[in-house]
C-alpha cells in the first residue's frame, strides 16, 4: 500500500500541473484547438518564410527577387473576382449552422429550413466560382504579360513568361477551392480547417524550396500554390459525403435568395476588398515600374515579413469569425463581446512583440553590415511599415466583428483609404521611393483609418446590441 500511494501522488501532481498548463493556455493566451493549429500554420509560414527569404537571397538575383514579389502582387488581382464571397459564405453558413448539428459520419440533423438554406449557400458558391475562375485566368494572364513586357529594365534579363503562366494556372485552381474551405469553417469545422492550413503551409513551402534550390526560383510561387491546392483536395475528398449531399440537396422554396438577402451585404464587402488591393498590393508594382525590380524586391521582402507577423497575430480574431456569427444568431452578445475583446488584446500583443524582434534584428544587421540586410528596407522604413501594420491589426479585428453581423459598415472608410493610399503610393513612391510610400501609409492609417474604424465599431456595436 505505501508503494501504491507513492505512485499515485506524483501522477496526481503531474495531472494537476498539466491541468494548470491547459488552463493558462486557454484562458490567458486564448489558445483553443483552432487557434493552436492556425498559429502553427502561420508560425510555420513565418519560419518557413525565413528559410524562403534566405533561399531567395541565395539563389535569386536582386532583379529576380523583384519579379518574385511582384508576381504575388499581381496574383492578388483575383480579388476582383473573389468579391469578398468567401467571407460572406463563411458568415451565411455559420448563421444557418447554429440550427443544425453534424454527426461523426457527416449526417446533418436539425431544422430542415436551415438545412435547405445551407445547401443553397454551397450550391450558389460553386456555380459562381466556376464561372469566375475562367474569367480570372484570362485577366491574370493578360495583365501579367502586359505589365512585365512594358516595364522591362535594361541590363536585367529575367525569364519570367513561363513562371507567370504557371502562377496563373495555380492561382485559378486554389481560387475554386477557397470558398469550399470557407464554407466548411462556417459549418463549424474551424479547427479541422486550421489543421489543414498547417498542412497546406508545410507542403507548399517544401515545394517552393525545391524550386529555388534547383534554380527554378520564379516557379516557386506557383509550386507553393499548387502544394496548398493538393493538400486541400485530399482533405475535401475525405468530406465528400457531406459536400456531395449538400450539392445534390434540393433547397426548394427555402433556398437563399442571393439578390435580396446577400447582395446588399456582399457588394459592400466586395468594394472593401477591392479597396484593400489598392492599400496593400500597389507598393511592389509601383516601385517595380519607377525604381526597378531591386527596389520592388526590398519592399516585397519587407512586406512579406510584416504580413507574416500580422497573419499570426490575427489568428486570434480570424478563428473567431464563425463563432462570432453563431453567437450573434443566438443573441448571446455578452459572450460575443467577452470573446472579442480578449482576442483583440491577445492579437495586438502578439504582433507588437514580433514587430519589436524583427525591428531590432534589422538594426543589428544594419550595424553589422550584414549583406542580407540589403535585401530588405532600411530600419527606419521597416519600422514605419511595422507600425502602420500594427494599426491595421486593430482595424481588421473591428471589421471582422462588424461583418459577423452580416453588415458592412466600413465601406466608406475602405474606399477613402484606398483612394488616399493609392494616391500617396503613386506620387510618394515615384518621387521618394519606399520610404515615402510607408510614411504616407502610416499617416493615413493614423489620422484616418484607425479613428474612423473605431468610431464606427463603437457606434454600431452599441446600436445593434441595444436593439
Amino acid at each position: 500500500m505505501p508503494q501504491v500511494s507513492g505512485d499515485v501522488a506524483p501522477s496526481s501532481q503531474r495531472g494537476l500541473r498539466s491541468e494548470r498548463v491547459r488552463h493558462w493556455l486557454r484562458h490567458v493566451l486564448g489558445l483553443d484547438r483552432a487557434i493552436a493549429f492556425t498559429v502553427l500554420a502561420r508560425g510555420w509560414s513565418s519560419m518557413a518564410g525565413v528559410v524562403t527569404v534566405a533561399l531567395i537571397a541565395r539563389f535569386l538575383s536582386p532583379a529576380e527577387q523583384g519579379y518574385y514579389y511582384t508576381f504575388g502582387s499581381l496574383v492578388a488581382l483575383q480579388i476582383v473576382f473573389e468579391l469578398g464571397f468567401s467571407f460572406v459564405i463563411l458568415q451565411m453558413a455559420s448563421h444557418e449552422r447554429a440550427h443544425l448539428s453534424f454527426s461523426a459520419d457527416y449526417v446533418i440533423e436539425g431544422d430542415p429550413i436551415a438545412h435547405a438554406r445551407l445547401a443553397s449557400v454551397i450550391q450558389k458558391s460553386v456555380r459562381w466560382y466556376s464561372i469566375a475562375a475562367v474569367l480570372m485566368a484570362a485577366l491574370l494572364f493578360s495583365v501579367g504579360i502586359h505589365f512585365f513586357s512594358t516595364h522591362q529594365h535594361a541590363g536585367q534579363v529575367v525569364s519570367w513568361r513561363l513562371p507567370w503562366c504557371f502562377a496563373t494556372i495555380a492561382t485559378t485552381l486554389t481560387f475554386q477551392l477557397d470558398p469550399i474551405l470557407s464554407f466548411m469553417e462556417g459549418c463549424g469545422f474551424v479547427s479541422h480547417v486550421a489543421r489543414l492550413r498547417f498542412a497546406q503551409a508545410a507542403v507548399g513551402s517544401v515545394l517552393a524550396w525545391l524550386a529555388l534550390i534547383t534554380h527554378h526560383g520564379l516557379f516557386a510561387p506557383s509550386m507553393m500554390i499548387l502544394g496548398m491546392a493538393s493538400a486541400a483536395i485530399v482533405w475535401l475528398f475525405g468530406r465528400r459525403r457531406l459536400l456531395l449531399g449538400l450539392l445534390r440537396y434540393q433547397p426548394g422554396p427555402n433556398r437563399v435568395r442571393w439578390v435580396k438577402e446577400v447582395w446588399p451585404f456582399q457588394w459592400r464587402i466586395a468594394i472593401s476588398w477591392l479597396s484593400g488591393y489598392f492599400i496593400f498590393q500597389l507598393f511592389n508594382p509601383v516601385l517595380f515600374a519607377f525604381k526597378g525590380p531591386v527596389a520592388a524586391g526590398q519592399m516585397g521582402m519587407s512586406l512579406s515579413i510584416a504580413t507574416a507577423l500580422q497573419s499570426i497575430a490575427i489568428s486570434w480574431i480570424n478563428t473567431k469569425a464563425a463563432p462570432f456569427g453563431t453567437l450573434i444568431a443566438r443573441k448571446e452578445y455578452a459572450r460575443l463581446d467577452q470573446l472579442f475583446f480578449q482576442a483583440i488584446k491577445q492579437s495586438v500583443s502578439v504582433f507588437v512583440l514580433g514587430a519589436l524582434i524583427v525591428w531590432f534584428g534589422s538594426m543589428c544587421m544594419s550595424w553589422a553590415h550584414i549583406r542580407f540586410g540589403q535585401r530588405i528596407l532600411d530600419p527606419t522604413a521597416l519600422g514605419i511599415l511595422l507600425l502602420a501594420t500594427a494599426l491595421n491589426v486593430v482595424v481588421f479585428s473591428e471589421a471582422v466583428y462588424l461583418r459577423a453581423h452580416k453588415e458592412e459598415k466600413l465601406l466608406p472608410h475602405s474606399v477613402m483609404g484606398a483612394v488616399l493610399v493609392g494616391m500617396s503610393t503613386y506620387f510618394l513612391g515615384k518621387n521618394f521611393g519606399a520610404t515615402g510610400m510607408v510614411i504616407g501609409y502610416l499617416l493615413i492609417a493614423l489620422l484616418m483609418g484607425l479613428p474612423a474604424s473605431t468610431y464606427t465599431f463603437l457606434k454600431y456595436r452599441r446600436a445593434w446590441h441595444a436593439a
